[in-house]
């Protein structure tokens, strides 16, 4: 069953999938007395498992059993990419860690935008019929309007770098290294546009679901079971090793930390972090398959834009010049115009016919 597509509708689900996602690291500022490796790993266990899990339970009727009867390739492959993902979300994590949540977002999301958003297409043969319509080109034009964008956010950190001195940085980031943040950032990224593909590889699982008679705003609900799976199990593997190495396993039951009061904040991380791709599911098939490929750089901009109005009100930016507030706020309305024309793109190319592309692996 098809479903008409609502770009407007779809951009409003990428934003919010956008707030969740630069929201998601806040709870875990609250938490006290453990390791990263054990808040990382505590709130990965909701986000990659139980999240995924009860949400396709609530929109999708009978999800295990679409699971089951879904293409071995298909499982394959979406696993797969969501293991490859899974190495991105750990590395962002740390990208966090050491740059602060708007130099990390604008630097690793730069790259998995770029990559996400343009990879995929040409991948499947795709690309050079965007330039055979005018909606293809606006919706490229907008595309490089947001790494335009990104870029100019990402200036906007290195000027931060310059001016602030490492006291200062350390003061809002007590872990702040630049050298260690760029690399981390630069590979999370990379590896986290592997998402996009993982969405591309489980498209027979959410026909399954609307031909069980899912909701089809609700069909990629079944592939992120899969998906997240992947994640889990490099996530899973690293944080258990970080925890035999530095002797912090004792964290989970450890009485010289509040555990409950810890679980409780890395459980609404996981949510929070897990209602991203929720709502990026939804927005994708509202924008329609011609340019479901857009939605990766609207998630991309939408994150980046409130990750800095986060950092904004977290004070990252305390101790910048004037010029260097200018240049992240001007890189934050760029963004703003880059979804705008992205959903322009997309409004009038809903009526355009689409080409048809067979995708394989």
């Amino acid at each position: 069953m098809a479903i008409a597509p609502n770009p407007e509708l779809g951009i409003l689900f990428h934003a919010i999938g956008g707030l969740a996602a630069a929201s998601f690291y806040i709870p875990f500022t609250r938490v006290r007395g453990w390791s990263w490796e054990t808040l990382w790993l505590v709130g990965g266990i909701v986000s990659w498992i139980i999240a995924p899990l009860v949400a396709s339970i609530l929109t999708v009727p009978d999800p295990v059993g679409i699971l089951r009867a879904a293409p071995a390739s298909s499982l394959f492959w979406c696993y797969l990419y969501g293991a490859l993902w899974g190495i991105g979300g750990l590395t962002f994590g740390l990208s966090m860690r050491y740059l602060g949540m708007s130099l990390g977002y604008a630097l690793a999301l730069g790259a998995c935008a770029a990559f996400g958003t343009l990879i995929p297409p040409i991948y499947f043969g795709e690309f050079g019929n965007l330039f055979q319509s005018t909606s293809g080109i606006i919706v490229l034009a907008g595309v490089a309007i947001c790494l335009g964008g990104i870029a100019i956010c990402g200036l906007a950190g290195v000027h931060k770098e310059r001016e602030l001195t490492d006291e200062e940085k350390r003061n809002t980031i007590k872990e702040f290294s630049f050298k260690k943040g760029v690399w981390v950032a630069m590979f999370a990224g990379i590896m986290s546009a592997c998402m996009a593909f993982a969405i591309a590889a489980g498209k027979p699982i959410a026909d399954a679901a609307v031909a069980a008679g899912a909701n089809p705003t609700f069909s990629n609900n079944p592939v992120y079971i899969i998906v997240m799976a992947g994640g889990l199990t490099t996530n899973l593997i690293w944080c258990l090793y970080l925890n035999f190495k530095n002797g912090t396993g004792r964290e989970y039951f450890s009485s010289q930390a509040p555990v409950l009061l810890n679980i409780f904040y890395c459980a609404i991380a996981g949510i929070t972090w897990y209602l991203q791709f929720f709502f990026y599911g939804m927005g994708t098939i509202k924008l329609g398959e011609k340019y479901e490929f857009s939605s990766w750089t609207l998630h991309m901009a939408f994150i980046i834009v409130f990750s800095n109005v986060w950092a904004l009100a977290l004070h990252e930016w305390r101790g910048t010049s004037s010029a260097t507030r200018r240049l992240i706020t001007s890189g934050i309305v760029v963004l703003i115009i880059s979804t705008i024309v992205i959903g322009y793109g997309n409004k009038i190319g809903a009526d355009e016919p689409a080409v048809a592309v067979e995708k394989t692996h």
